[in-house]
């Protein structure tokens, strides 16, 4: 991890497309600003976190419909009188 120290009004430039910029200190607080083309997503780490666990959560088929494919899948396939 990269540690940098920054005042106020000061920036920082990510590959010549990406600013961040300290727009303010209060206690514990750091005001942001950045600037990024439209196509760059920003998200705080949360909000990024929570929607990686919503897609994993959607992927994932629910058990019962794991089941009932299972069962449509036997009564589709004919059983084979030599087995």
């Amino acid at each position: 991890m990269l540690v940098l120290s920054r005042k106020k009004g000061e920036t920082i430039v990510i590959q010549d497309n990406i600013e961040l910029t300290v727009l303010g200190v209060e206690g514990d607080t750091v005001r942001l600003g950045i600037k990024a083309p439209r196509e760059v997503e920003i998200f705080r780490k949360e909000v990024y976190l929570s929607i990686q666990e919503s897609n994993v959560e959607s992927a994932a088929p629910a058990a019962s419909d794991f089941e009932r494919l299972m069962q449509q899948m036997r009564i589709k396939m004919p059983v084979s009188k030599n087995e």
